[in-house]
């Protein structure tokens, strides 16, 4: 039985619950440890046209408006799911013939990062912003578009039980990335020079296309249903069009307006619920970090400290998190670890409000920051693992780029208005506002679990894919 076959067999009789030995084990499932190296390719690029390059611009003499231009190259990973679709659904030349759809899309995006990297390394700041400029925009571009073909490899690479553990391993990798493109690449420039940072980094995307040579193209299958979604509606198929336009309108039917088709018929009125549960799930905590490296300043503690203990000790905290993440949905499923992830998360926020009545305490520091980063990494990690089951085998790309940019929105625009309410009100009611508002994420976990998660309905696709 192919492994895209076993996860929709999977989904039509509940599987008998894994020993803590059974579920820690996912993580030696290759595929697993795999995308522990996608994950490092995917995190390479960002710091590297953001917090990095500013450094280098800045040593370099340009303005700070100049520099804060620069951080709109950070649009593309937003609007990802304008051009997701061409990655879900059209062929590369050559590149797909020899390592298949997601394979071949990966490696063109890691090619496209490696060769900006390798642009800048080879640009002077001082003689040509509008070049390296550029150059930052098509990295995030090519990056992006890494991005959705990563996320389409690691859920259908697996069955459902072991998106837990493919998250927290990408999210492991990634993390490393950014020390190696933030840290890394600043001793580097520090030591040898600039340009020789970007060259290193451009060399280390071959981390990602030899993991891309070296992993198997998942098995992929798409419902009978979906590919009759596919075809053009009635009132096209019957119009007088040219051959080459009605072509043209049925890829576009199929690649862009079938994806959510898909998903709305699949879930019905529960449709809403979920979207809407995916965009509350990270408001508490994207909320809480706009304003938490001021409040460790206002607070007193020195740079240092906020390094040390936020940075570093917060950074293993985070992948401890993402780990138990990964065991706790290989046993126990998505759902319970996903209301346990939104608890943890609201509740976190109280030890901020704390620590805002107390005063600079390292202890106290120490505790809030491994309650934050750990529940943090747990829900992370569970919550990726639940957007990846939500998808359909046949628009992966699509409908998670969808997810993605969905539970991030709501959250950058309140955000927004997080130092309005410092200033007004202070810290101690930031972080009571701040937790306060994960509460929707609880209550909707909640209902989501009596509803069965919406996986109802994607079981009666499922069996019925069986037995035709």
């Amino acid at each position: 039985m192919s492994e895209s076959e076993s996860r929709s067999a999977g989904a039509t009789k509940p599987q008998p619950r894994r020993s803590w030995r059974e579920a820690a084990a996912v993580y030696l499932n290759r595929r697993v440890v795999a995308m522990l190296f996608l994950g490092f390719s995917a995190g390479l690029p960002f710091l590297l046209i953001f917090a990095t390059l500013s450094a280098w611009l800045r040593e370099e003499g340009v303005t700070a408006t100049t520099i804060g231009f620069f951080s709109w190259a950070g649009i593309m990973f937003s609007i990802k799911v304008v051009w997701a679709p061409v990655v879900d659904r059209m062929p590369l030349p050559c590149l797909t013939r020899w390592l298949g759809r997601r394979r071949g899309w990966m490696l063109l995006g890691q090619l496209g990062v490696a060769a900006g990297l390798l642009g800048i390394a080879l640009s002077e700041p001082s003689d040509d912003v509008t070049r390296l400029a550029v150059l930052a925009v098509g990295i995030a571009f090519f990056s992006a578009t890494q991005d959705v073909a990563i996320d389409a490899y690691r859920i259908e690479a697996v069955q459902r039980e072991v998106q837990g553990a493919m998250a927290a391993s990408y999210i492991l990798g990634y993390r490393v990335a950014l020390l190696t493109g933030g840290a890394g690449a600043l001793y580097i420039a520090e030591f040898v020079s600039w340009h020789a940072a970007y060259a290193s980094m451009a060399a280390l995307m071959g981390v990602g296309m030899l993991t891309v040579l070296a992993i198997r193209e998942p098995d992929s299958t798409r419902d009978l249903a979906t590919l009759v979604q596919g075809e053009l509606p009635a009132r096209l198929q019957d119009a007088a069009l040219p051959p080459r336009l009605r072509a043209v309108l049925a890829w576009l039917y199929a690649a862009v307006a079938c994806p959510f088709l898909d998903f709305f018929q699949r879930y019905g009125r529960t449709a809403l619920l979920i979207l809407a549960f995916v965009g509350v799930y990270r408001l508490s905590d994207i909320t809480m970090g706009v304003m938490a490296n001021p409040f460790y300043i206002d607070l007193g503690f020195s740079k240092a400290e906020i390094a040390s203990v936020t940075k570093v000790f917060g950074f293993f905290m985070s992948i401890a998190g993402a780990g138990l993440g990964g065991i706790l949905v290989a046993r126990y499923g998505v759902l319970r670890p996903l209301v346990l992830g939104a608890v943890l998360v609201a509740a976190t926020n109280l030890l901020f409000a704390l620590m805002a009545q107390v005063g600079p305490d390292m202890r106290l520091l120490t505790v809030t920051i491994s309650a934050d980063n750990l529940s943090g990494g747990l829900a992370g990690a569970v919550f990726v693992a639940y957007l990846s089951s939500l998808t359909s085998t046949a628009y992966t790309a699509t409908q998670y780029a969808l997810f993605s940019s969905l539970m991030t929105l709501p959250g950058k625009f309140v955000g927004g208005f997080s130092g309005v309410v410092v200033d007004t009100q202070g810290y101690v009611d930031f972080f009571l506002v701040a937790s306060a508002i994960g509460l929707p994420a609880v209550a909707l976990a909640l209902t989501l679990i009596h509803l069965g998660g919406g996986f109802r309905a994607e079981r009666g696709r499922a069996t019925q894919r069986s037995s035709g």
